[in-house]
């Protein structure tokens, strides 16, 4: 009996040992199998995690990741080669940040609207002025820094014409320029909320650059005009004179291109700004269509400088006076209401132009008419005289 209790325990001992081999075996195939599906099980997990957490809300305040987006908008900004085109790029990549922005010029203390996007009456902001002393506008003008603000602060006025947004939260940022604020932009969510504040105020900082950059160009290029035409076998000219405040004020540094006058008044004012070289425009030959065909070369580019300078000086008392310009429409008095900016621009032109071979020409007078008063001398008033 001793002897085969000593057999069933050899048996179960090596049983047990065996056992304990194959369970071996199994946990260092099992252990190699999970390590090697831990890379994708990671990949599972942080999918699900992701998933459940809820997408984040947009609110004001630092924007979030969206710096594709705002690469896109500043190189839109950028691609604009005239005032008005960088401003308008401005304000169309800038109402992908709030629900409604517009943009006010500043002048001789007071600020005009231009231009807005998101209002439904978008034309409502071009005969508004803006209180220079009123909570986010004050502060932002006079410390050219992005301010934000309640709809109440921006003043009863304001208010009434264009309510306010949901959250009663607005944004006022300044375009600065040459150390002077030539513009201040209003922004605000709407009946949205959109507000990212900090993807505005990088906008409108490289839009100032940007205009800089454009501002120091132009004028380069008006320095070359001047130089080619004292080389050229005309009657010498003036000195150069610094025209509308280009030193101080990039806005008005930009150099319209000629436009056939077939082209009606109606046109797009844009069409009149677009940027063209000065040494390509000497440089093209006569065609059929030149209203200068017959003309030396000398003289023919004399006045075509002449015609673009007479389209810079009324583009820019358009672009500052916004709400004038309607008004003085509207009741037959331009000339009155401009009488101020109208003489010293005329002033300006006489002094660059008077005694060129583009004097007798008027391209300043003719340039009035055309695009102040839509081809009408009547819209001018009877004031107006050349």
């Amino acid at each position: 009996m001793v002897w085969v209790v000593r057999e069933d325990s050899v048996f179960l001992s090596m049983a047990e040992q065996k056992q304990n081999e194959v369970r071996q075996l199994i946990e260092q195939a099992v252990a190699q199998a999970f390590q090697a599906q831990i890379p994708q099980l990671q990949s599972q997990i942080v999918q699900q995690v992701l998933h459940s957490i809820p997408a984040p809300v947009a609110h004001s305040g630092p924007a979030g990741d969206h710096s594709g987006t705002l690469v896109q908008a500043i190189s839109s900004v950028h691609g604009g080669s005239t005032q008005m085109e960088i401003l308008r790029a401005l304000l169309d990549s800038g109402g992908g940040y709030c629900s409604r922005i517009a943009l006010f010029v500043v002048k001789s203390g007071a600020a005009s609207g231009w231009q807005a996007r998101g209002f439904g009456d978008d034309d409502a902001v071009k005969d508004f002025s803006l209180d220079l002393n009123a909570g986010p506008v004050a502060h932002a003008h006079q410390n050219r820094v992005a301010t934000p603000g309640n709809i109440a602060e921006m003043g009863r006025r304001f208010v009434e014409r264009f309510s306010g947004p949901a959250n009663e939260q607005v944004l006022v940022l300044p375009l600065t320029l040459k150390e002077k604020v030539a513009a201040l932009v209003y922004a605000d969510g709407g009946d949205s909320g959109k507000l990212e504040s900090s993807a505005l105020e990088l906008l409108v900082i490289a839009t100032s650059a940007w205009l800089e950059v454009v501002s120091l160009r132009k004028q380069a290029a008006a320095k070359e005009d001047i130089a080619m035409t004292s080389r050229a076998d005309v009657t010498p000219p003036p000195p150069p004179v610094q025209t509308v405040s280009s030193f101080s004020d990039p806005f008005a540094a930009h150099t319209p291109k000629h436009v056939p006058a077939s082209v009606p008044a109606s046109a797009e004012p844009a069409a009149e700004v677009v940027e063209v070289a000065s040494h390509a425009s000497a440089a093209a030959p006569a065609t059929a269509a030149d209203p200068w065909a017959g003309m030396s070369p000398e003289d023919a580019d004399v006045h075509r400088k002449a015609q673009r300078f007479a389209r810079l000086l009324v583009d820019e008392i358009k672009l500052y006076n916004q709400a004038k310009v309607a008004e003085g429409r509207r009741h037959k008095d331009l000339y009155d209401r401009l009488k101020e900016d109208i003489d010293k621009s005329r002033g300006t032109f006489q002094k660059r132009y008077g005694n060129t071979a583009a004097a007798s020409a008027d391209y300043f007078h003719n340039e009035l008419v055309r695009s102040l008063a839509e081809d009408d001398p009547s819209i001018m008033g009877a004031n107006f005289h050349r």
